[in-house]
């Protein structure tokens, strides 16, 4: 087979907008120069103009061309896009502190309009497209988003209505084994580190957590089922619902303020909670409903309620299920400022599907499909960090040239201000793209949202490439 060629301007590859490709992958290895070089001009346009379609965002059909050889090889897989990008992000979690988080979720993408693809069935079974589970390894006290550790695009595969338990059970294409494969194969810590797996309700799962305990990882699970264990580890104790009988345990300590999202509007406020705490035995079910011993689980759990809530908001309760010794209050404080940190892969998925538009693909087949949506998944944490880092206690005193490159704030800094003015901050710099893209930056509007700060981004891009037109074209003259 000839290799892919790359028909991209070679002015493509002198910087891109922050960093992108070194900063987020090692060396890719496509099997040829020519496609390795490609796919860093690819993946660079893309970081630059992450909104619109694959034409809007590749900007010629030149560029498309080559894309499109290029996601069409047999060497251009999911799993090859993704290898240089986990084995960059495994480096960040070593160079980080004490505890890594791995935050872990389920999200649909939706290709029902591709009926040429024939790609597996989602939802009610009427719709086309994959069951996506992202593993994001992110630093808690930066609040940093390191990178993907694990991506899976499940294939859901239908079964008869009276499927037998010990099938069913066995079956490789079950849907609650996403869990335990996504940890399955994930890096363990080097010595003095601890990696957290962070997971919503999805998780509460006997088989999951009989798995992490086989595995000697760390979680923190919000519990969905009132199931049944008992209470202590030494064997003995009482047979109690979980969660009835976390409502019977006093708070432990005085109660504390935490910015969150209120349970019925999403919207971010301040709520003052409380937290108790018991060791406790997860007993299996009696019915085997996964592929584990059927042997208790000794683990902790955390209670997490708000005893009134604000007029109009719904009270927050968490019930928290924890394989880490809970022995005090600031140990269960601990549990619930890492599972506070989960709605950051809830962003991941904002990212994609909003600002990097991977539901919009229009690829005829699975095997240009699914690389794309590998290296739209990386854009969306590069796009997700730069969000992240304006939220940072740091963002008014950071500089933002650290997170993005030089002409951007220099571009976005001359717009904005029309005068000489001192280099913009990080939340500076992000409150002027937000206002680029219509939002009025009056203390009352809040954070900017997703769409405003894509449209403000999008505009920026074509302002930059505006000012390097013209100094490439002063060059000439010159």
């Amino acid at each position: 087979m000839e290799p892919c060629t790359s028909e991209f301007p070679v002015e493509l590859a002198e910087d891109d907008a922050c960093g992108f490709v070194d900063h987020y992958f090692d060396p890719i290895d496509l099997g040829h120069k020519s496609r390795n070089t490609c796919f860093r001009q690819v993946a660079t346009q893309i970081s630059r103009h992450p909104g619109g379609t694959l034409p809007d965002k590749l900007g010629s059909p030149a560029r498309y061309a080559a894309m499109d050889r290029l996601m069409n090889r047999p060497e251009t897989t999911h799993a090859r896009i993704l290898a240089p990008h986990y084995r960059k992000t495994q480096a960040k979690m070593e160079a980080c502190g004490n505890v890594v988080l791995i935050l872990h979720d389920t999200t649909t993408l939706d290709y029902s309009g591709l009926t040429a693809a024939k790609l597996p069935k989602i939802g009610n079974g009427h719709g086309r497209g994959y069951l996506c589970h992202n593993s994001l390894a992110v630093d808690p006290q930066r609040r940093e988003v390191l990178g993907l550790v694990s991506q899976i695009l499940h294939h859901r595969v239908s079964k008869g209505k009276k499927e037998p338990v010990a099938h069913k059970r066995a079956r490789a294409s079950r849907e609650s084994r996403l869990w335990s494969r996504a940890v399955q194969d994930l890096p363990a810590p080097p010595p003095g580190q601890q990696y957290i797996d962070v997971a919503d309700r999805g998780a509460d799962l006997f088989e999951f957590l009989a798995n992490e305990k086989r595995l000697e990882r760390h979680c923190v699970v919000r519990s969905t089922h009132n199931r049944r264990v008992r209470v202590g580890h030494d064997g003995q104790g009482k047979q109690v619902l979980l969660h009835d009988h976390l409502r019977t345990r006093p708070a432990a300590g005085a109660a504390r303020s935490k910015a969150l999202r209120d349970p019925k509007t999403k919207e971010q406020r301040t709520a003052e909670l409380r937290v108790s705490f018991q060791a406790i035995e997860i007993l299996p079910p009696h019915v085997r409903k996964g592929e584990y011993e059927k042997i208790p689980v000794p683990a902790w759990a955390v209670r997490v309620w708000e005893e009134t809530p604000p007029e109009g908001g719904t009270a927050v309760e968490w019930f928290l299920v924890v394989l880490q010794p809970v022995t005090a209050a600031a140990a269960a404080w601990q549990q619930c400022d890492w599972y506070c940190c989960r709605w950051i892969i809830e962003e991941l998925h904002k990212a994609k599907k909003t600002g990097c538009q991977v539901e919009d693909l229009q690829f005829h087949t699975e095997q240009a499909l699914q690389p794309m949506i590998a290296l739209l998944s990386v854009v969306a944490v590069m796009l997700l960090n730069l969000r992240e880092a304006a939220r940072r206690e740091d963002a008014p005193t950071r500089p933002a040239t650290e997170v993005v490159a030089p002409i951007y704030e220099e571009v976005i800094r001359q717009w904005r201000y029309k005068q000489d003015h001192q280099p913009l901050s990080v939340y500076e710099f992000y409150l002027a793209v937000a206002r680029l893209g219509g939002h009025m930056n009056r203390k009352g509007d809040g954070f900017p949202g997703w769409l405003t700060l894509w449209r403000g981004w999008q505009k920026l891009q074509t302002m930059v490439e505006a000012v390097r037109i013209d100094r490439r074209r002063q060059r000439k003259i010159v």
